[in-house]
């Protein structure tokens, strides 16, 4: 570590009665003041993760085709783009709010529509991520702290797997990291400016992911409030301002969508009363803390393990533990055990600081956002997914980087104060007694630092060997090589702090002119000098084979991410069987909770468990779905299917009313790995890739209609809409559950001549909403004839136009 770094600087003291005066940034990070290998560190930084988060990002083709859809009516209509439609004729949105949509849209109207035009964006994103959190680490804890934490949030696997990836999470992180910056400057100076670009920024997360955007709000409030350098009254109204700005820069937007009629815009998804404000604090915001989530597919239940309850199909086990479980442990918690003890550590180092000290500014700011964040993830009830955890990878860098360069700078500290100190000319003078004294203390605080170091790399690496068992035949080598070296380098490391301590007295000293830093190999005791060469030596080795060993395993992963394609609505980072929903490729992968394929039923049904699934390929008969009235189980039949991949689908037999459940006309069985006539999981969480055959048939007339087709459910569209460039009504939105069209809409829309064709499958059971799309399958069925083209059952709905 560079001897010129040091700790926060302490504001200056004031008059008694006023407030200090704002502590000035350290001069050592201050551009141009860094060490010279600062600035080629962090472009060499820089540069890895672009390849990373770039090299073969093609090869995931849509990654999420819901949000692609999107993407590509935003690119053809300006109505879409502003609401965030997912269809270009703006049927209906998708069910979050369109931030994520319109960088990517506007990449798309630039460069055409690819898989790379939608997803460089992202990857840009986690670039500038990894930047902007090295320069707020750096600003108060120097370089080192910048590059560690920049690098720790770059190997992440989630934070790889989401910045290669489309869904709304990648802007969501980027925001919320320069909203800590903001903070971090706005905490220095007690600057207004800063403060209230804090609030703009959130704003503008909720604009991407809705209320996940304030779950940072409490903590970047609180540090601010305890920190900043100015009176009280002022912090409070300057948060009052910040506050506004939050209101406002997410506002904008909700009232637009909620003044402007119905009629003149699309329906809002993910809501059954066409109400931003219903999706906001219903299916997107408090339904996903309590699981009362009205419409959705997945949610909170009782049971389960010890201290959590067990979640839904879509939720995984609830509890204290779900960040370390078999769905989430391998995709973020590689350092959280680490991240955890730093901060304790930290906040101990802090000591009794004045309320300004920037120390523990900084760790409660990171370590409130893990807390909280960390929390709220491990509790709620309603619909999770592992690849949420990628917000918590910022803070677990920050507080890993923060945390080990305090540890480090503690163990030498003290040493170096009282070497610096005056030598007299009496042994026994008051200068020398005094500075022997503090440096008693001083030492054991440097033993306890050096010991906390090499445990938390101890912990890491036992937590990287039992995360990598996970997944033991995917490279055994590496998971023993962990272990045994991370080990072997906390042992060396705790050593080296017991041999500094015995070479320099062990105790006060009575003379001065020994008290000197061992590891200059100058004599402090008996022997000395020899200790001194050793742990000159061997610290810095030790040192650089603690980060590599840390990082080893998330990096490993996070390689084996980028080597794969994704796809899917629910994707997940590292090898088949670390955890996650989807697994690579897509939704036929690893179920909460395990890697067994195993779907629990759905709520209300019997036969619905799928219980048989066997591979991380989700292969396995899925459940039946007989007498499914309307709240039957399994995935009963659509008319006519559809061959999305997924797991099979279930019979069709007597499907009864609520989506995923009308009348199967030609329901089959589903064909294992595609779901053929099953509606299986293809029809909610992948889109079909259409053959030519269906192609050329949905574009032929294309002109003549305003949707070239319909189907149930959003994603079933989206394969449709991207490989004819044509709208494509997604019936009931990403569930089928809401009521976009009602079938009174849907019925006028065919006699219009406004709908060519309705294809079966797609849709999911859901959890209450509406009956819409059920009752528009049951009519098309009874009123047009069917006709089957690459195993899909197609209706030509053009026989109904009137007029």
């Amino acid at each position: 570590m560079n001897r010129t770094e040091s700790l926060p600087t302490a504001p200056t003291a004031g008059p008694p009665g006023t407030e200090p005066a704002p502590a000035p940034v350290p001069e050592e990070t201050r551009t141009g003041r860094d060490p010279r290998w600062a600035r080629p560190a962090l472009a060499g930084l820089l540069v890895a993760t672009a390849l990373l988060y770039l090299w073969g990002l093609g090869a995931s083709g849509w990654a999420n085709a819901f949000y692609s859809a999107a993407v590509q009516a935003g690119s053809q209509s300006w109505t879409a783009f502003f609401y965030g439609s997912s269809d270009a004729a703006n049927s209906i949105t998708v069910d979050k709010t369109p931030a994520s949509l319109w960088l990517m849209a506007l990449s798309v109207r630039i460069f055409g529509l690819s898989g790379w035009s939608i997803l460089v964006p992202q990857a840009l994103l986690g670039v500038a991520s990894v930047g902007v959190l090295y320069a707020t680490v750096r600003r108060w804890y120097g370089p080192a702290a910048g590059l560690l934490a920049g690098a720790v949030l770059a190997l992440t696997p989630v934070a790889t797997l989401m910045f290669r990836f489309n869904n709304p999470d990648a802007l969501l992180v980027f925001l919320l990291v320069a909203a800590a910056y903001a903070t971090v400057r706005a905490v220095e100076t007690a600057s207004t400016r800063w403060i209230v670009l804090t609030g703009v920024l959130v704003g503008f997360g909720f604009l991407t992911k809705m209320l996940q955007a304030f779950l940072v709000i409490p903590v970047f409030a609180g540090v601010y409030l305890l920190a900043a350098p100015t009176g009280l009254g002022r912090r409070i109204r300057q948060l009052l301002l910040a506050g506004l700005a939050v209101v406002v820069s997410a506002g904008w937007w909700v009232a637009i969508v909620e003044l402007a009629p119905a009629s003149a815009r699309p329906y809002i998804g993910g809501s059954q009363n066409n109400s931003i404000l219903e999706l906001t604090l219903g299916y997107n915001g408090l339904g996903r803390i309590t699981g009362d989530e009205v419409g959705s597919v997945g949610g909170g239940g009782g049971g389960g393990r010890p201290g959590g309850g067990g979640g839904g199909p879509f939720s995984g086990q609830t509890g204290l533990l779900r960040m370390f479980d078999t769905e989430v442990g391998g995709q973020i918690s590689w350092l959280l055990p680490a991240a955890l003890i730093l901060l304790v550590a930290g906040l101990w180092l802090a000591g009794r600081a004045p309320r300004t000290d920037r120390t523990r500014a900084g760790l409660l700011l990171w370590g409130g956002w893990l807390l909280i964040t960390g929390l709220i993830f491990s509790f709620m009830s309603g619909i999770f997914h592992a690849y949420y955890t990628v917000a918590l990878a910022p803070a677990v860098g920050a507080l890993a980087g923060i945390g080990v360069t305090l540890l480090w700078r503690a163990r030498s500290a003290p040493v170096e104060a009282v070497a610096a100190a005056p030598v007299p000319a009496v042994a026994d003078a008051p200068v020398v007694v005094g500075a022997s004294v503090v440096a008693a203390p001083g030492r054991r605080r440097a033993l306890v630092a050096t010991l906390v170091l090499a445990g938390t790399l101890a912990v890491t690496a036992w937590w990287s060997w039992h995360l990598l068992g996970r997944t033991a035949d995917w490279h055994p080598w590496l998971r023993s090589t962990i272990l045994a070296v991370g080990l072997t380098t906390a042992a060396l490391l705790a050593t080296s702090a017991v041999i500094k301590e015995f070479a320099s007295g062990n105790g006060v000293q009575s003379d001065a002119n020994s008290l000197v830093n061992s590891e200059t190999g100058v004599a402090a005791g008996p022997g000395a000098g020899f200790a001194g060469r050793v742990v000159r030596w061997v610290v810095p080795v030790v040192s650089v084979a603690g980060i590599a060993v840390a990082l080893a395993g998330p990096a490993a992963y996070a390689m084996q991410t980028a080597a794969t394609p994704h796809s899917g609505s629910i994707p997940s980072a590292g090898p088949a069987g670390a955890g996650g929903f989807g697994g690579p490729g897509g939704p036929g992968g690893r179920m909460p909770g395990g890697g067994n394929g195993q779907f629990p039923g759905f709520p209300g049904g019997p036969n619905g468990t799928g219980s048989d699934g066997t591979g991380s390929d989700g292969s396995g008969p899925g459940g039946t779905g007989q007498d499914g009235g309307a709240n039957a189980g399994g995935f009963p039949g659509f008319p006519g299917g559809g061959s999305a991949p997924g797991a099979p689908g279930g019979t069709g037999q007597d499907g009864g009313t609520a989506p995923g459940g009308f009348p199967g006309q030609d329901g089959g069985t589903g064909q294992e790995g595609r779901g053929q006539r099953g509606g299986g999981m293809g029809g909610l969480l992948d889109a079909r890739e259409p053959s030519a055959e269906m192609t050329a048939l949905l574009t032929a007339d294309a002109d003549d209609y305003t949707w070239v087709a319909a189907t149930i459910g959003s994603n079933n569209a989206s394969g449709y809409q991207l490989a004819t460039g044509r709208p494509v009504m997604p019936i009931g939105g990403f569930n089928g559950s809401d009521p976009s069209p009602t079938l009174a809409q849907f019925q006028r829309y065919v006699a219009d001549g406004r709908i060519h064709y309705f294809l079966g499958g797609g849709g999911f059971r859901a959890d209450g909403g509406s009956n819409a799309s059920a009752e528009i399958a049951a009519w098309v069925t009874e009123t047009f004839t069917a006709t089957t083209v690459d195993g899909v059952t197609v209706y030509d709905l053009s026989s109904g136009k009137q007029g």
